[in-house]
């Protein structure tokens, strides 16, 4: 069996070859292996060192000779790492602590022997462009400002409807702050300002998403996912008010011991001092921006040149439903079936049914693609199963309200709209979601449930049914030759369906 078939999980070979980024910053050295590149595509290997590059880049303008040794262990590792995935495409970038030493074109010497590959050092506006790309890779239609912020430098560019506008290279990373102020907070603030202002098209940005890229950041989103008891620790997607993030970010800075924040024993050691100092790039950033919300990525620079890679057509795709196809042909009985639901489902919404948004319809088709991944499950269990599955899946171009409505919907394809005492989990999952989406989720769980008692999760079935609206009645019209498969079970589920709709059910079979 070909390393393809292992990690792809498909039980057939496909044209997919793993391809590898390695991304050496200046806070981290990185490698990530996806299984090709693809819109979805699934990290087969993700390690990362934080050797801290970027350290004394300020104060000396050289690298740490212990951070080039741990740098170049890390680079020896991962070049192994890659000869065992077979790797035939691996990349190298380096950023802004590698750009900006005195000694770093003498690293990249040393490092390009040991990596045994060319290594790109990414100019600033080439840097900002594939943070740019990454959050196109991440985000359907993104519409707003990306910031990267890394150890040595942040990063700044607009993005409006997937083009790529004004970017800017401040020397706002973490590391560099720490070494430029002495590890002295307060003196960092004029730092941060100054350079903000430098910035005339910041103004560009009020009122659209801001997106927060970086490892820095993401660990900032974690200490504000414990403090408020978020029931999710998915970091991308997750989104906080401006306002809020701004009190936020002004409390992690101000705290008399930053070690001591609930949350902090889940962030790595040697990025715990810089937090207080991303924190304050983020608050005055967003003081200067007037985003309409903070929306943290873990798509960056290594999924933006994976993006960049593809074909045009591969990179117009929708990441969320091309990851749910992917999915459903690995775990499911039958992706057929699933799309036959999408097309099945669709009768519901027509005249007489529920109104329903474009993104709304790609919900549900999610959904419905979704809907049989625990079936290998114990039946007393595929719910729950379901509901963490798809909660915490690697899903992108989708936001956390609409990660929680598919699991919901794919939960209540198993439990049914009457659940009884819900656990835990799916009672807090509830508490974040509008309750038009739980109905939502009712109602899609209830046409796949009665959809299944229908086909047996088998194709070729329901696709020769005709589910319609006539008057107060929602009719499910079987034709002869499936006539056999109506029986107790199915009304019961049909008229739960019926019901939720506000319909009399009736099925018609042909004679």
């Amino acid at each position: 069996m070909s390393l393809t078939q292992v990690f792809s999980g498909r039980g057939k070979a496909t044209e997919l070859e793993p391809l590898g980024v390695i991304d050496i910053g200046s806070n981290s050295v990185r490698l990530v292996v996806y299984e090709g590149a693809v819109r979805a595509a699934l990290p087969l290997f993700n390690e990362k060192v934080l050797a801290g590059l970027g350290k004394s880049i300020a104060s000396t303008g050289h690298l740490g000779e212990e951070s080039v040794e741990r740098a170049l262990e890390a680079l020896r590792r991962f070049r192994a790492i890659a000869r065992v995935l077979k790797v035939k495409n691996l990349r190298v970038l380096a950023t802004a602590a590698v750009r900006d030493a005195v000694d770093g074109q003498g690293f990249i010497q040393r490092a390009q022997a040991v990596v045994g590959v060319p290594i790109e050092v990414l100019s600033g506006a080439k840097e900002a462009q594939l943070a740019a790309f990454g959050i196109r890779m991440g985000f359907m239609g993104a519409d707003g400002l990306a910031g990267d912020l890394g150890g040595g430098s942040l990063e700044v560019i607009d993005i409006y409807k997937d083009r790529l506008n004004d970017a800017a290279t401040l020397p706002l990373g973490g590391l560099r702050l720490i070494d430029q102020t002495g590890n002295k907070i307060e003196r960092a603030l004029p730092v941060v300002d100054e350079q903000i202002a430098q910035i005339k098209w910041l103004t560009n940005g009020r009122g659209r998403p801001f997106y927060a890229v970086g490892g820095t950041w993401r660990a900032l989103a974690k200490l504000h996912m414990e403090q408020t008891n978020y029931p999710l620790r998915v970091m991308h997607g997750y989104a906080i008010p401006t306002r809020e993030a701004i009190e936020f970010c002004q409390f992690v800075r101000r705290a008399k011991k930053v070690s001591a924040l609930p949350g902090m024993d889940d962030v790595a050691r040697a990025r715990r001092d810089v937090v207080p100092f991303g924190a304050l790039v983020l608050e005055r950033l967003l003081e200067a921006l007037a985003p309409s919300e903070v929306v943290f990525s873990v798509f960056g620079i290594r999924e933006g040149l994976l993006f960049s890679l593809m074909p045009p057509h591969e990179q117009e795709r929708d990441p969320l439903l091309s990851f749910c196809e992917d999915y459903a042909r690995q775990k499911s009985r039958s992706l057929l079936h699933a799309q036959e639901l999408c097309t099945w489902t669709d009768a519901l919404f027509e005249e007489g049914g529920p109104k329903e948004t474009d993104e709304d319809r790609r919900l549900r088709h999610a959904a419905c693609l979704l809907s049989d991944i625990g079936w290998r499950a114990h039946p007393d269990y595929r719910g729950e199963q379901s509901l963490n599955v798809i909660a915490h899946a690697g899903l992108s171009g989708i936001d956390h309200s609409g990660r929680i409505f598919l699991a919901l919907a794919v939960y209540y394809r198993h439990v049914g709209a009457d659940e009884g005492k819900p656990d835990d989990f799916s009672a807090r999952l509830k508490l974040v979601v509008s309750k038009r989406a739980q109905k939502r989720a009712k109602i899609i769980g209830a046409a796949i449930r009665a959809a299944h008692m229908l086909s047996i999760g088998m194709p070729g079935v329901i696709d020769e049914t005709k589910l319609f609206y006539e008057g107060t009645k929602l009719v499910l019209s079987i034709p002869k030759a499936y006539s056999a498969l109506d029986g107790e079970r199915l009304r019961r589920r049909f008229a739960v369906l019926a019901e939720l709709l506000a319909h009399e059910p009736e099925i018609r079979l042909s004679t």
